[in-house]
């Protein structure tokens, strides 16, 4: 039954029909929770710590020249010393040529983030020395045939550490050091490249293709 309001409504209160019990109220939504739960967020474990940079560093500068740009390039590597040992720290490589600036750059700084994790950064060398211009590389003074400008980057790194005490110089093993004696004694020199080292340094040894710079052959 419909009732008309005469007066002004002051309050109000909700009534039931006799015997029904009113429903209880909805129960309020809970607050949407992070969708990120606290628990999964674990704190980052840092496997080896990262090392803080003292005032004073020692280090060396190498000289880059290559025919492939006008101006040479500097490599400078600092050094921390970590338990009575050196080990780099940093690397910085400066040149007036900057058509390779912001690779360089990049290049500087993520190398200076591996060395200041205190892990081991000597493989760097491999790495680095396994790049491959795609305009092809270069021969340094000496006849070293070098197939990148980062594999030239890479075999400073290897000088320093050398010179630091990190890798030790690599031995000629009595095997290799027959084979360049046999290729001396003929008068024939390496004139292909080889697939491990890329040097040009590829020569036929009995029937077999062999290299005299890092003893790579294809009969294994």
């Amino acid at each position: 039954m419909t009732v008309k309001i005469q007066n002004k409504i002051v309050g109000f209160e909700v009534s039931t029909q006799k015997g029904e019990e009113s429903a209880p109220p909805p129960p309020a939504p809970e607050p949407e929770s992070d969708p990120v739960d606290s628990k999964s967020m674990a704190e980052v474990i840092q496997l080896q710590p990262v090392l803080r940079r003292p005032e004073d560093l020692e280090g060396s500068t190498y000289k880059i020249k290559t025919p492939l740009f006008e101006h040479a390039f500097y490599v400078t590597i600092n050094d921390i010393v970590v338990n009575g040992r050196r080990r780099p720290f940093e690397i910085f490589i400066n040149s007036k040529n900057m058509d390779n600036f912001a690779w360089i750059v990049a290049l500087t700084r993520v190398m200076s983030a591996v060395f200041r994790h205190g892990g081991d950064a000597t493989f760097l060398v491999e790495e680095m020395r396994s790049v491959f211009d795609p305009r092809g590389g270069y021969f340094k003074p000496g006849g070293k045939y070098m197939p990148s400008l980062v594999a030239e980057i890479g075999e400073c790194i290897e000088r320093h550490l050398m010179k630091i005490g990190m890798i030790q110089p690599q031995e000629v093993s009595p095997e290799l050091a027959a084979k360049r004696q046999a290729v001396v004694e003929r008068g024939g020199l390496g004139n292909a490249q080889c697939p491990k080292c890329g040097q040009f340094s590829v020569t036929r040894l009995d029937g077999c293709d062999t290299c005299l710079e890092c003893g790579y052959s294809k009969c294994g």
